[in-house]
This record gives structure tokens, sequence and C-alpha cells, in this order.
């Protein structure tokens, strides 16, 4: 299969993946509150996204059964039945029954994205990750804008019932075509040896070094991204401003910037992608504490506010080519979700803490620390290029 055959179902795929984010982070929301619900309950949905992070304790399933297109499928008409049902409960009373529906559609969410990242693993061939990766950050940002704001703003002009059917049937079509899908054949033997193979995974000398880089490789974005909007408004920006700057301008620095990341990781490796991407991902943070030492004006924080979108794409394309790289095809559900939970649990605990920071150091200082936050990781590159090694560097 010729490459641009494979990254365009790549693109495909993870439209697919980002589209129910949108709506559960950025839809359900706005649904409920302009029903009136209260900003207690709101506050709800974030439990209701649990499974992403929960994720890895059903993903060997995956690997175990089935084919990983059937499962993306089957979660597609999973979601697509809810999102008709929906409509028929009051949102003005969320009932347990409503909350279930919610919790339900995350779970399928969640499967699918197991599917997928397993699929897109074992779809790509050795120098194709680090271009795969650029036009997947891509895909992604655009599907969340879709199935968020795009959802939200047509509500201005449509009722929610209709809108929640179209979604539905969106991601019926979905479903058909990801079953169309060229087929990535697993070795059955190799799916009856699961246990001893992941065992062997986690043994793997370097396996330590690695695993702990995946912790604190995106730790100083972790730790300064929940204060961001918060610096922004306590600079007299106005709500305009901070939603062209995150929801059109940000993204579109932060596709330009996977895009460019993938490309980069393409041509000079992995390895070296990880800290000269990483290390312009890094220094984003110094222009932010930069900017918030001084009294410039808004320009400065346009710049600064762009330069991070940018160079955050640039790295996660590197680190998302560096998570695939090192899993085996064969137990890519189970490895890359495990992978994927150890990441997640360092972006909640940082951001976690990040406003207790900020409230005691003050920004420029707290940004300046981030920046330092980020510098760990590369103490453990050593060991991650002994991983790639191990893992034949596919990419």
């Amino acid at each position: 299969m010729r490459t641009r055959t494979k990254l365009l179902w790549v693109a495909f795929l993870y439209l697919a993946q980002g589209f129910p984010f949108g709506i559960v982070n950025d839809c359900f929301p706005v649904y409920l509150r302009v029903h009136g619900v209260a900003l207690r309950q709101i506050g709800l949905v974030s439990l209701v996204g649990l499974p992403w992070s929960l994720k890895v304790f059903w993903s060997p399933l995956v690997d175990r059964f089935g084919r990983r297109t059937t499962w993306c499928a089957s979660a597609l008409v999973a979601m697509a039945a809810i999102l008709f049902v929906i409509p028929a409960c009051d949102p003005s009373h969320p009932t347990r029954f409503l909350w279930a529906l919610l919790f339900a559609f995350t779970i399928a969410s969640a499967t699918q994205d197991i599917a997928i990242d397993a699929y897109t693993i074992g779809l790509l061939d050795p120098g194709e990750v680090g271009t795969a990766n650029g036009i997947r950050v891509s895909a992604y940002r655009v599907a969340l804008i879709l199935g968020g704001g795009g959802i939200v703003a047509l509500a201005e002009g449509f009722s929610w019932g209709p809108l929640f059917a179209a979604a539905g049937v969106f991601f019926l079509v979905l479903a058909a075509a990801v079953l169309a899908a060229p087929r990535v054949t697993i070795d059955p033997e190799a799916r009856r040896r699961m246990g001893k193979t992941f065992v062997a995974w986690l043994r793997r000398p370097a396996a330590p070094a690695a695993l702990i880089f995946v912790l604190l490789y995106k730790l100083g974005d972790a730790a300064m991204g929940p204060m961001i909007k918060p610096f922004w408004v306590d600079r007299g920006m106005t709500l305009f401003e901070i939603g062209m700057i995150s929801t059109t301008l940000g993204v579109g620095a932060t596709i330009v910037g996977a895009l460019a990341g993938g490309w980069i990781t393409s041509r000079i490796g992995i390895f070296r992608s990880l800290w000269v991407l990483g290390l312009f991902q890094a220094i984003s943070n110094l222009v932010y504490a930069g900017v918030a030492a001084t009294s410039i004006g808004r320009g400065a924080i346009y710049f600064a506010s762009l330069f991070e979108s940018f160079t955050g794409g640039l790295g996660t394309a590197a680190f998302l080519a560096f998570l695939m790289s090192i899993c085996e095809r064969t137990q890519a559900a189970t490895q890359y979700a495990l992978l994927s939970a150890l990441f997640g649990l360092t972006r909640s605990i940082a951001g976690g803490v990040s406003g207790w920071g900020t409230e005691h150091l003050g920004y420029a200082p707290y940004f300046a620390l981030t920046f330092a936050l980020a510098l760990p990781a590369y103490a453990l590159l050593p060991g991650v290029a002994r991983y790639l090694r191990e893992s034949g560097e596919r990419g």
C-alpha cells in the first residue's frame, strides 16, 4: 500500500477519534448549561470522561479478540445510538439515565481510541511514523473544533435534537467507512502469548527510563497549560480575544507545528526530534515567563500564545512518534493505552497543582519554573535511545 493512502486513512481515523472528544468536552457542558443545569452538576462531565484515563484496563480485549476496525466501527455505532436517544431526555433535569448515557458514550469513545491507535501502529511502516503523527495531530484538532465548537455554533440557528441526530448519522457513515479500511493482520499465536509478551516488554533493560521519560517529557507543558487562560484574563484581554487565540489562531498554529514536527521527525529520526523539538517546546514556557514579567502590550501575548501553540505541535508530533515506535504491533492496543495513561497522569497531577503554584509564586516565576520542569526528561534520553534500539526504532 502506498504511503499516501496510509496517511489518508490516518487523517480519516483521527477525525473519527477527535469528534466525540469535542462533543463531550465542549458540546455537552454548553448543552446542559443553556438548559439551566447547575454548575456543580456540569462539573460531573469531568467524571464522565474517566474512561479515557482508565481505558488501559480493557485495552487487552482489543488486542486479544476481533479486528481493530470492527471494534472501531462498533464503538461508532454505539455512540450514534446514544446520540439518537439523548434528545429524548430532559436536559434541564439530568437523571441518572442521562448521566449513564453520557458515561456510555465516553466508554465507546475510549474503546474507539484504543482500536484506532492500535490499528495505526500496525498500519505504518518504518519511516512513516513521523509524517503520520503530524497529520494525526492536525486531523484530531480539526475534529475537536467540529465536534465541539462547530455543533455549539450551529445550535444558534438549529435545535439540539436535530443536531445530535445529524451527528449520530455522521457516526454511522464513519462506521461504514472504517469497515472498508485496509486489513492489518495479527499473528493468532502472538495473541495467545499476550501475557508473556507484555511482561517481556516491561522488563526490557531500558524500560524504566523510557516509562519515566513518558511521564516527564510534557511535564512543563502540563504544568503551564491550565494557567495560560487565567493569565490572559488577568492581563485584561477580552473574551473575544481569548476565544480567537485559543480556538482559531492557536489551533491553526498547533496544526502547522504538528505538520512541521512530523516532517522533521521523518527526516532526522525520532531520537534527535525528541530533544531538538522538545527544546523548542520548553523555550515557549520561557517566552511566556518573559511576557508575564513585563508590562508589554497585547502583541507580545499574541506572539507568546502562537509560539507556544506552534512549538507544542512540534513536540507533540515527536512525542507521539516515540510512543508509537516502542509499541509492538501485536499488543499495540494494550501498550499504547498504558503509555497514554502515564502521559495523562502527568497532565492531571501537574494541572492540579498549577493554581497553587501560581498563587504562591506569581505568573512569571511560575512560568519560569515550568521551563525547569521540562528539563529532567533530558537526563533520560540515553535510556530512551537504548529503548528505541531495542524496539527497532520504527520511524
